[in-house]
């Protein structure tokens, strides 16, 4: 018989992006990859046209991460490196980390060569009793699950 194993909850995870961004993130997405399709279409023995389904290139999603502000500049401060020009000194790699009830890290996802793309800060309203949420879209030239 095989062993039943509960599904993670979504609210135990941590971002680490090489000493880059620290905090507390509330949501995290983007975690994945997916091919474009491209549709060939062939004439077959019979005479029956076929389309053909070929994988195209392979695209990686932008990873979004939001977190109420605090007085952490981290986010800014690694986009304005991004808006002076070095793209290639704002790279970092980074990991995605699911935990357990236990803590125990029990999934992983690593990117390489990310970059800020955009970050948004909050949207103060007078009548809002809301936290206020900055966000931060970052683009990665590959993902993979390690764990």
């Amino acid at each position: 018989m095989a062993k039943r194993e509960d599904p993670l909850v979504g609210f135990h995870f941590a971002i680490d992006i090489q000493g880059a961004v620290t905090g507390y993130f509330t949501e995290c997405s983007g975690i994945g990859s997916e091919h474009e399709v491209i549709e060939h279409k062939v004439i077959n023995e019979q005479g029956q046209e076929v389309v053909m389904k070929i994988p195209g290139r392979m695209k990686w999603e932008n990873i979004t991460l939001k977190r109420g502000i605090t007085s952490n500049m981290d986010i800014w401060d690694w986009r304005k490196q991004v808006e002076d020009g070095d793209v290639e000194g704002a790279r970092r790699n980074g990991s995605i980390i699911m935990y357990n009830e236990e803590l125990k890290e029990v999934a992983r996802w690593n990117f390489e060569r990310a970059w800020p793309v955009k970050v948004t800060g909050p949207q103060p309203k007078a009548d809002s009793n809301e936290i206020g949420i900055e966000e931060l879209v970052i683009t990665h030239e590959y993902i993979t699950r390690v764990s």
